[in-house]
């Protein structure tokens, strides 16, 4: 594992309002549906995709990405050792892709511990990335994204989409157990005994299972 990526040279700098974008995004659509709703700056020879702040970036993994491996996991594993960085990970789960997302999220959420948000597009991913933006203009002390406590915790709706995807969940189910365990961290260290006060044994031992099997 690298321990410093090439753009692991400090904080990059990035003015109020504004997001420092990889370069190969100038021109897609996620970089157009930002304009005039935010202020990019594009630079070369970055590992994230937007960085959000000096500490703050999202690593974006595209449909193609997901379905042509695990070419994306390197980056994700890079950012995750930097010691400057806090890493969102962003992921178009679509028809096409949403058999390969499973993986993505125990390796993302359980192996390395950083946030997933799912998309099913680049517009709803910028949308997400504005609101994200937004929210480092707060005061640290409302700010989700900074507090050490509520860190896995960032959009209630992305974050109730997740849980969702967890067998025997559900809508119905979900917002339940965000009620008592609000972020994933939490969640997946609950105990059998603790998720049947909420949702009962049977779908207790599924939640369990999904954070615990072996990948």
């Amino acid at each position: 594992m690298e321990k410093n990526p090439p753009d692991d040279r400090g904080p990059v700098h990035v003015p109020l309002g504004h997001i420092v974008a990889n370069e190969k995004w100038r021109g897609s659509q996620l970089a157009q549906e930002m304009q005039g709703k935010i202020k990019l700056i594009f630079e070369d020879g970055l590992t994230p995709d937007f960085y959000l702040s000096n500490r703050c970036c999202i690593l974006y993994v595209t449909e193609a990405d997901l379905v042509a491996g695990n070419g994306y996991r390197k980056r994700l594993v890079r950012v995750r050792n930097s010691n400057n960085l806090k890493g969102i990970v962003v992921v178009e789960k679509t028809r096409m892709s949403e058999q390969y997302f499973p993986a993505l999220q125990k390796f993302t959420v359980l192996d390395l511990g950083m946030v997933l948000l799912p998309v099913a597009s680049q517009m709803e991913a910028s949308c997400l990335v504005i609101q994200l933006v937004q929210e480092q203009t707060k005061e640290p002390s409302k700010n989700p994204l900074l507090g050490k406590k509520r860190a896995l915790l960032l959009s209630e709706p992305s974050l109730l989409r997740t849980v969702q995807q967890i067998p025997g969940v559900g809508k119905v189910k979900a917002p339940l157990l965000l009620q008592k365990f609000p972020s994933i961290q939490q969640l997946s260290n609950a105990s059998i005994g603790e998720l049947e006060q909420v949702v009962g044994q049977a779908v207790a031992q599924q939640i369990h299972a999904f954070f615990t099997q072996p990948r």
